[in-house]
Order: C-alpha cells, then sequence, then structure tokens
C-alpha cells in the first residue's frame, strides 16, 4: 500500500518541474496523476498539490506543499499521524470512525473554521472506501505543539493525532493559506 495523502487543486501547465526537496520522484508523479484525475471530475478547485509521504518516520519533513502552475514548493513540514497508525512511522490506515488512524487518498481542502485546535481546515476524502468518511471523521489540518520538532527531539517521534495531519503551530498558517 503506498502511504500518501494529497490535498488538490485544479492543474494549470507548470512552466518547470518544482525542486521535490527529497519527495521520491516517483511518488510525486503518482500525487500529480491523482490530483489531475480529481481535476478532471471537478473535484478540485486550485493548482496546490500538497503530499504526506508516510512511509517516513514522523520526526521526517514528509509534507510537501507545490505551487503546480509556478513550478515551485512552498513548504516542507513534519507532520504527525493518527496514534493508531504506529509509533514513529505510520503501518496502519483506516476510514472508520473512532479508529484513530490517518486516512491514505486523495483529500481536498474544504473550508477553514475556529475548532479547538484554532483555525483548522476540514479535509474531503474522494475516495469511497478509502477516505470518504474524513468529514464525518473530522479529519483536518490543524496545529499541535505535540507536531514541533522539539517534540520530536524529546520524544524520538512526534506525538499523534485521532487521524489529523497535525503540523507545527507556526507552519500551520502558510499551510492554510497555500490550500485552502
Amino acid at each position: 500500500m503506498l502511504a500518501l495523502t494529497l490535498a488538490v487543486g485544479v492543474l494549470g501547465a507548470a512552466a518547470a518541474e518544482p525542486p521535490l526537496a527529497g519527495l521520491d520522484p516517483a511518488l510525486f508523479a503518482r500525487a500529480k496523476l491523482a490530483a489531475q484525475h480529481a481535476a478532471e471530475r471537478g473535484l478540485a478547485t486550485r493548482s496546490r498539490l500538497a503530499v504526506i509521504d508516510y512511509r517516513l518516520p514522523s520526526t521526517s519533513k514528509r509534507l510537501w506543499v507545490f505551487d503546480l502552475e509556478q513550478g515551485r514548493l512552498l513548504l516542507h513540514e513534519r507532520v504527525a499521524h493518527g496514534k493508531n497508525s504506529g509509533n514513529n512511522r505510520a503501518v496502519r490506515f483506516s476510514n472508520d470512525a473512532g479508529s484513530l488512524m490517518s486516512s491514505l487518498g486523495v483529500f481536498v481542502g474544504r473550508g477553514v473554521y475556529l475548532g479547538k485546535h484554532g483555525r483548522s481546515l476540514r479535509l474531503d476524502g474522494l475516495e469511497p472506501g478509502v477516505n470518504d468518511n474524513a468529514r464525518a471523521r473530522d479529519i483536518v489540518i490543524h496545529a499541535a505543539d505535540y507536531a514541533e520538532a522539539s517534540f520530536a527531539k524529546q520524544h524520538g517521534r512526534l506525538g499523534r493525532s485521532w487521524g489529523c495531519p497535525a503540523v507545527a503551530p507556526a507552519a500551520l498558517p502558510p499551510l492554510i493559506d497555500a490550500l485552502e
């Protein structure tokens, strides 16, 4: 199973391929293809692509955000995974409510709101049976102190969410701005 999560938008013709900053080129190619399919189905509306490579440990920067129209890497950050997905590495994934696991597949950002973690971005899963329960599960991108590099240094891993891709508080504003 490929460990990847995407937030997608409409794809324009990029002037150049963006720098991948350590992202597996084959994974990037698959992510772009998935984003194109979502755009062709009218499910995406922007030119941004976010990829999370859950094969990497949580202590690594494993979230990339690209502007595909301008061929630029916008962000490269650490991201937490679900509590029941694994310790430092995510190895189990679910679409089920109450699983406290991360989900795989293609997502689209659909609405910023203020919740218990502050400003957050709702995610809708686009793949039936894989991640289509994301909205019902309240899977959102949010900030968390346990996603800080200092937490990883102290504990040997990031903390874990209830299935949400959580990032360090300082990383959240530019991430939401890029994907909303």
